[in-house]
């Protein structure tokens, strides 16, 4: 249902289109003198001409649903007590050199790698190898596969595997009690 208190310009703008529109169209002329009518009582409804079936309509738009934040910073957590990654990101690197870095960032890689394995199995969404010639029927999962580069058409689509993908097939995180705060991902260290 349209707001019933339209701008003055509005409804001139509505006025001035429906005066051409009632000039140029029979029918939506006459649909006009059937609204300045009145409603017409149901004895004297005209009886609707059979219509076509409707047009297929687009599949409903998904649905956005909330995410609970805590185990992604629980994850966080994880990944600064066993890497300190974010001590890591958050440094400021310029100044070093790059074997400084190299053998900084090799220990937060294989604190990282730990944690992961500790905590998710992670396994390819394709099993695959990288380079391989693949066709990807009708009704893929779009979130699984990510069609990149000269996309025309309906599927089957042939193509060539870039990347395996990775999907969690178990999450294994540690339970918290309800106490715990996790948002801090780390606490402050104080030296008495």
């Amino acid at each position: 249902m349209t707001d019933p208190n339209l701008s003055w310009t509005r409804r001139l703008s509505l006025a001035v289109g429906a005066f051409f529109s009632v000039l140029g169209d029979r029918d939506f002329a006459a649909g006009v003198e059937r609204l300045r009518s009145g409603p017409v009582p149901a004895a004297q409804a005209p009886t609707a001409a059979p219509t076509a079936a409707p047009a297929p309509t687009a599949a409903p738009a998904p649905t956005l649903k909330e995410t609970s934040p805590e185990a992604a910073f629980q994850l966080l957590g994880l990944l600064q007590r066993d890497a300190r990654f974010i001590d890591f990101v958050e440094e400021d690197i310029a100044s070093y050199s790059d074997a400084d870095i190299g053998a900084a960032a090799r220990l937060v890689h294989d604190g990282c790698r730990a944690t992961l394995r500790e905590h998710f199995t992670i396994q390819p969404v394709r099993d695959e190898a990288e380079g391989s010639r693949v066709t990807i029927a009708e009704g893929f999962d779009s979130s699984a596969i990510r069609l990149t580069g000269n996309v025309v058409g309906q599927p089957p689509f042939s193509g060539s595997v870039t990347h395996r993908g990775w999907r969690v097939t178990d999450v294994r995180l540690p339970k918290l009690t309800q106490s715990h705060n996790a948002r801090v991902l780390a606490p402050a260290e104080v030296e008495l």
